[in-house]
């Protein structure tokens, strides 16, 4: 089983040829992550896992997982 996480791109990095790479940020943690074989622009959401994003997603849809993940993870921290 694999968790992919949704998280926001903040900025773009085309400079390495060959090899799109973006800043994303997962609910306050900004991670780089390669975007090379999905569309998107700055503003978008991705599904990312082990530093890939494997699809983009709908805001609503990311924003309503990344709620459900914090309500998970203050549950378990209390």
């Amino acid at each position: 089983m694999c968790l992919a996480i949704p998280g926001k791109i903040e900025m773009i990095n085309d400079s390495l040829k060959g090899l799109k790479m973006a800043k994303v940020n997962f609910g306050g943690l900004t991670k780089n992550i390669c975007i090379e074989w999905v569309d998107v622009k700055v503003g978008d959401y991705v599904m990312a896992h082990a530093g890939v994003a494997i699809s983009k997603v709908d805001t609503q849809e990311a924003e309503n997982s990344l709620k459900r993940l914090d309500a998970i993870l203050s549950d378990f921290n209390n």
